[in-house]
């Protein structure tokens, strides 16, 4: 509609100013003499990348802003044309994992209609290759102090995550009356904090039992669930 009142051949104001790149906006970043032009296709995406490997190296508190964006290869000043800070970077990063969690948790219960209590064990174990595999996403999320309840985004995304543990709960208890089930989200609650348990006992280079995470995952399951009488 607005294109229709422009003169032909000409571009908006707007638009040209819109048309700047990324790397002209560093060239004015580093000032003259210092120019360091990258060429991320998302400057964002390539901060997140970024900043998940420092945290797999140094912690989720244990690098700057301009690390971040030396990481990302980009000048110090970029990564505040997305991101407010090293919390709001944080957050970010903590919200992709908990998108992605959430995926390889409901990959693993795909089943558990058919197997309720193969898919309740098989979201455990996803739980386990999930901080095994992705670590940096994990520590964002679990070890950086970032608050889920303050960012609505990653609210819903850790609530996914939650509620592929509550249903495969539901599932498991639905053979026996409603008065004796044990309530869904509770039991989503304990397993959901004996995993994170196990993770922390396993994946700190010290193993402090003489069997694997999964083997104790497990048996502290099966105990649970058959002390609730969910399973024989």
């Amino acid at each position: 509609m607005i294109q229709r009142h422009l003169a032909p051949g000409r571009q908006p104001v707007y638009a040209m100013a819109m048309a700047r790149t990324d790397a002209e906006h560093d060239e004015q970043d580093e000032g003259a003499g210092r120019r360091r032009p990258y060429h991320h296709g998302n400057l964002r995406e390539a901060l997140v990348e970024a900043t998940r490997q420092l945290i797999e190296e140094k912690g989720p508190l244990g690098f700057t802003m301009a690390e971040a964006a030396r990481a990302a290869s980009v000048s110090p000043a970029a990564p505040y044309r997305h991101f407010k800070g090293r919390e709001d970077l944080l957050e970010a990063v903590a919200l992709r994992g908990f998108e992605m969690f959430a995926e390889r948790l409901e990959a693993a219960t795909r089943d558990g209609e058919k197997a309720p209590l193969t898919a309740f064990s098989a979201a455990g174990t996803a739980y386990l290759d999930f901080a095994r595999q992705f670590p940096g996403y994990y520590m964002a999320m679990f070890e950086s102090g970032v608050s889920i309840a303050g960012d609505p985004d990653l609210n819903r995304a850790a609530d996914r995550a939650m509620t592929v543990l509550r249903v495969a709960a539901e599932r498991l208890g639905a053979h026996l009356p409603p008065g004796k089930r044990p309530p869904a989200g509770m039991v989503a609650n304990h397993i959901w904090a004996l995993s994170h348990g196990v993770v922390e006992l396993f994946t700190r280079g010290r193993p402090r039992a003489p069997y694997s995470p999964e083997e104790m995952l497990e048996s502290g399951t099966n105990i649970y669930l058959r002390g609730l009488g969910l399973i024989p």
